[in-house]
């Protein structure tokens, strides 16, 4: 995803001249993801991001308000991510097995404890007693749909899905399976039954190599 550099403004008081506000947001992104929003204390957040607690308020608001512009970011990131890997190019196949390789990439880093994934993670508890996050996970589930949907009707007008397919209902699908590996990876699943489990999940949707049956059809 492209970043729009920051002005050059001058910074109000309280806030670190060094100050970088996407480095800041993906640190605080990473300390709420390490523990959900309850448990992520403002300490922890300053430690995080190196900004003291008046920084912290003068840049982002509230815990509150860094935390629903953590879930934003984190949803414009994922929204670029899963459009450059269904850009036109690889076969249908193809392309689905890049989103869930990029997403096992993410929900289970090299070195470090398995994190699955932010949005669902926090958003999901999160969610229960809080109008904005309900509202901004329900968004960032219809964009991530919306992404399969678009390469499924590409597929289909390529000669790759056949005519009854139904973009809308396998675009549901793609996404459910993208939440197992999520969980899956929070729970301690190994990378190798994911990935086994992401392929049988591709070969669902597109139909066994050189078949073209078992698609998810309108009204079937």
């Amino acid at each position: 995803m492209v970043q729009k550099e920051p002005k050059d403004e001058k910074a109000p008081r309280g806030r670190p001249r060094a100050y970088d506000p996407d480095a800041a947001l993906a640190n605080a992104t990473g300390a709420f993801w390490r523990a959900g929003f309850s448990a992520t204390s403002l300490d922890e957040l300053s430690a995080a991001t190196g900004m003291n607690r008046p920084s912290l308020y003068g840049a982002f608001g509230d815990k509150r308000a860094l935390y629903l512009q953590a879930l934003k970011r984190y949803t414009e990131e994922g929204r670029a991510a899963m459009h450059e890997a269904l850009a036109p190019g690889p076969d249908l196949r193809e392309s689905l097995l890049r989103v869930y390789d990029a997403a096992l990439a993410l929900y289970l880093p090299k070195g470090e404890a398995p994190r699955g994934c932010f949005l669902i993670n926090t958003g999901s508890a999160e969610s229960l007693n809080d109008d904005d996050v309900r509202a901004q996970l329900a968004g960032a589930l219809r964009e991530f749909d919306r992404e399969f949907e678009q390469r499924f009707r590409r597929a289909q007008a390529e000669g790759e899905l056949d005519a009854e397919a139904d973009p809308v209902l396998l675009s549901k699908v793609a996404s459910a399976l993208l939440h197992t590996l999520a969980l899956r990876s929070r729970a301690g699943d190994g990378r190798a039954a994911m990935r086994a489990t992401a392929v049988a999940g591709v070969e669902l949707i597109c139909g066994p190599a050189g078949g073209r049956k078992s698609r998810p059809t309108r009204g079937g």
